[in-house]
């Protein structure tokens, strides 16, 4: 069982790696992106954080899922 875990945490790990600055570029180029002046509007900002929150928890997943196999 904790390899299973080990593996389940690696995969989601992956998962956010590959599909979040994916979206990242289509948030990024969205026209709500940017208000007149070209500053960053809310709708920008709140995408940043949470794209940033899931490469977070994608890192931690990885160590821990790391870890797992390591000791189990």
């Amino acid at each position: 069982m904790v390899v299973f875990a080990g593996i389940l945490l690696l995969i989601n790990a992956a998962y956010n790696v590959i599909v979040w600055p994916r979206f990242w570029t289509r948030v990024a180029q969205d026209p709500r992106a940017r208000d007149e002046q070209g500053r960053a509007t809310r709708f920008l900002t709140v995408h940043a954080v949470l794209i940033s929150v899931a490469l977070l928890i994608a890192v931690v997943s990885a160590i821990a899922g790391v870890l797992l196999l390591v000791q189990g």
